[in-house]
């Protein structure tokens, strides 16, 4: 199945093959791994909105993954990470690495960046996850 990319539907298939058996490398990745994320999808040339997805990671699990629809209450998470949306499709593409994207300004990381950085296979891990799921990067 294909899927809108920003949407609910493709963070839900996103936390699905997390979890599930395509999963297997992240899950081992991310085994000490404790936080939660606000991914900001920002507007630019080829993308008028803004999208917010919350992701809540746990010990190699994703125990929620969803779009936000109330973006005058957003959550609060210990990390949010930012880019427009022409950076999003690189990197869910693999042509922006998601740890190189900070440091490139292609992402900014909001929370701890010693963190995260003891967690970059991790990091990579999700990318690989993101492209295992067929994406229409269509406007929504």
């Amino acid at each position: 199945m294909v899927y809108n990319f920003p949407s609910d539907e493709w963070i839900k298939a996103f936390m699905n093959t997390l979890n599930g058996d395509q999963g297997k490398a992240y899950q081992k990745a991310a085994e000490k791994w404790e936080g939660d994320f606000i991914f900001v999808v920002e507007s630019d040339e080829t993308y008028d909105d803004t999208t917010y997805f919350y992701v809540d990671l746990w010990h190699g699990k994703c125990r929620e993954a969803r779009l936000i629809t109330d973006t005058d209450n957003l959550p609060k998470a210990e990390f949010q990470y930012k880019g427009t949306f022409s950076n999003w499709i690189k990197l869910i593409e693999g042509k922006i690495d998601p740890i190189k994207g900070i440091m490139m300004r292609k992402f900014k990381l909001v929370g701890s960046k010693a963190k995260v950085m003891r967690a970059t296979k991790a990091a990579k891990e999700l990318v690989a996850i993101a492209q295992k799921i067929e994406t229409d990067f269509g406007k929504k």
